[in-house]
């Protein structure tokens, strides 16, 4: 690079005075030239916004005036921030004072690289890759999402198996680098999702409009992971569920998503069973209600109609196709019937 973008590293906050605390010093020690640092906050009431003006008087501080969300929020910040390359960071991420420059040059290295992320490794457990992201993500043909170094709750060591920076289906929300100019055309989030899943939705849209998602294997952050809403909230089960069927309708052709959708809810219903079975009555609600939710938000439809429209109109334009990192299998399957733990046990020969 001759010369070095803008770069804006913005972290959206919700009640985390706890971790702006713990991670705030190593996002300081950022190593790039001409980096802006901004917190957006969600109308948090724990004085997370009085102590980073009074602590880090140089961060910039956008106040949402209540809590949007993870998707809401990040819309409403991002409107006032100007750069070529937005980081979306997580509140409980520690980095590395290098960690910025390997993703931007790779970034840099292609103009159809709109998005990617560093290798995710786990706060806790360093030596280990961490749930939201790993090494990068991928998803199966019913939408189902994986990654490498973790498919659903089996998360594998990092034994240098995952050191090849390549292109990959999603790239996790935890440590999502954007230019800002596939962001803006892409219209950011989908308000819909609320939180979980949104940036899965915005990479295939990203994607379906002709644009790579790369994992950067030179660069890695440690995750908290859990901070707002851990696992065991039925709340998230509720996200988890509604907002992977958003992601297909949003995606997808509508008699393909019709079919896809129907052939989900039926799966999901084996898992309303597993939890009732487990004695996790909240979490089978949380599924129906889910199922309950998306089928009324069918009937308005504005979403799909204007991602369909965006669609189109790139379609006209070069496109860079197929759409890599989805794999041709169910991944339920591979793991639960199969017995597939690792992603390097999935056939090479079964992913687009």
């Amino acid at each position: 690079m001759n010369e070095f973008p803008k770069v804006a590293v913005v972290i959206l906050n919700w009640n985390g005075l706890k971790y702006l605390r713990q991670f705030l010093p190593s996002v300081m020690s950022s190593a790039w030239p001409n980096l802006d640092i901004i917190v957006g906050d969600n109308a948090s009431n724990d004085g997370s916004v009085e102590f980073i003006k009074q602590e880090y008087p140089s961060i910039r501080v956008i106040q949402n005036d209540q809590n949007y969300g993870f998707t809401g929020g990040y819309n409403r910040v991002l409107m006032h921030v100007e750069a070529d390359y937005y980081i979306l960071l997580n509140s409980d991420v520690e980095v590395w004072p290098g960690w910025i420059t390997p993703v931007i040059s790779l970034m840099e290295s292609d103009p159809l690289i709109a998005a990617a992320a560093p290798k995710i490794k786990a706060y806790t457990q360093k030596d280990h890759f961490e749930h939201a992201g790993a090494a990068g993500g991928y998803i199966d043909k019913y939408g189902y999402p994986f990654c490498q170094g973790r498919m659903f709750y089996e998360i594998e060591e990092d034994k240098g198996q995952y050191q090849q920076s390549h292109e990959v289906f999603w790239a996790t929300g935890a440590a999502l680098f954007i230019k800002k100019h596939c962001w803006d055309e892409a219209n950011g989030f989908d308000d819909r999702f609320f939180a979980h899943m949104e940036e899965i939705d915005l990479c295939w849209r990203l994607k379906n409009i002709g644009y790579k998602v790369m994992y950067c294997a030179e660069s890695e952050v440690f995750h908290l992971g859990g901070g707002t809403l851990n696992v065991e909230n039925p709340f998230k089960t509720f996200l988890n569920f509604r907002n992977n069927l958003l992601l297909l309708q949003n995606n997808l052709p509508f008699w393909r998503a019709v079919f896809i959708i129907t052939i989900r809810i039926w799966m999901d219903l084996l898992a309303i069973f597993r939890f009732l079975g487990e004695g996790k009555r909240k979490d089978a609600w949380a599924v129906s209600r889910a199922h309950q939710n998306f089928v009324l938000g069918l009937l308005k439809g504005e979403r799909r109609k204007a991602v369909q429209q965006q669609t189109e109109k790139r379609r006209l334009q070069p496109k860079h196709y197929p759409l890599k990192g989805i794999y041709n299998g169910s991944i339920v399957w591979a793991f639960f019937k199969q017995k597939k733990r690792h992603f390097t046990e999935l056939d090479p020969k079964d992913f687009l």
